[in-house]
């Protein structure tokens, strides 16, 4: 199945990821937040990846210690469906404060009010957002 380009987001991204340790890319069930945030790591070459999905039980499991689990990797950290976790924020506002900032963190989650106050709070000047929206007509007529 062929992905949807979101050339703009893409390099939203990117922008964001220069001036930001964190990113979080939010918008509602099934509107390609994964997908973009795959796009992206497919065009870092040279930087590892690491990805949680927290409606993975494995991955949710690795996270029951984030310090300890987080804290030594270097390059990108994608945690997908990060409203499952909210005390991860705090964490992340450690991490991201760290002198090495080898890392940058890509927060995926549903947009809601409860995610966005949580890590506004703790990841004030952290963090920028990403919205995506569902597709229109227009974008399915550019794919084909």
């Amino acid at each position: 199945m062929k992905s949807i380009p979101r050339e703009e987001a893409l390099q939203d991204l990117e922008t964001k990821l220069k001036s930001f340790p964190i990113v979080g890319i939010l918008g509602p069930r099934q509107c390609g937040k994964t997908t973009l945030a795959k796009q992206f790591i497919d065009n870092q070459s040279k930087k590892k990846t690491y990805f949680f999905d927290l409606e993975n039980p494995r991955d949710l499991s690795k996270l029951e210690n984030p310090l300890l689990n987080l804290e030594d990797l270097e390059g990108y950290v994608i945690i997908d469906e990060v409203q499952r976790l909210p005390e991860l924020f705090p964490i992340l506002r450690v991490l991201a404060d760290r002198v090495s900032k080898k890392t940058k963190f890509i927060l995926l989650g549903s947009a809601s009010p409860l995610l966005i106050k949580n890590s506004s709070e703790s990841l004030a000047g952290r963090i920028a957002f990403i919205e995506l929206r569902g597709f229109g007509i227009e974008t399915f007529r550019r794919c084909v």
